[in-house]
C-alpha cells in the first residue's frame, strides 16, 4: 500500500529543508525569494501543512530544482 497524506507531506517538507540547506538557505531567506511567509515555510519543511502545487512550484523555482527533485524520496 502507499503512502499516508501525512507520511507524504513529511517526506516533501524533509526533502524541502535538505535541499534548502544544501543550498545554504535560512528558511527566512527562502521564504522572502519564494514569496511564502516564513511561518508557512516551517510548516511545509515539518509536514505539518498539506500544501498548494503553486507554493511547491514556488519553492523549487527558489531553490533551483525541478519540481520533481522535491518528491524524490
Amino acid at each position: 500500500m502507499g503512502l499516508t497524506k501525512q507520511e507524504i507531506c513529511k517526506q516533501v517538507g524533509s526533502r524541502i529543508r535538505e535541499i534548502r540547506e544544501d543550498r545554504g538557505l535560512t528558511i527566512e531567506k527562502l521564504a522572502h525569494e519564494s514569496g511564502i511567509d516564513y511561518t508557512q515555510i516551517s510548516r511545509i519543511e515539518l509536514g505539518k501543512i498539506n500544501t498548494s502545487i503553486y507554493q511547491l512550484y514556488s519553492i523549487s523555482n527558489t531553490l533551483q530544482v525541478p519540481m520533481r527533485d522535491i518528491f524524490i524520496f
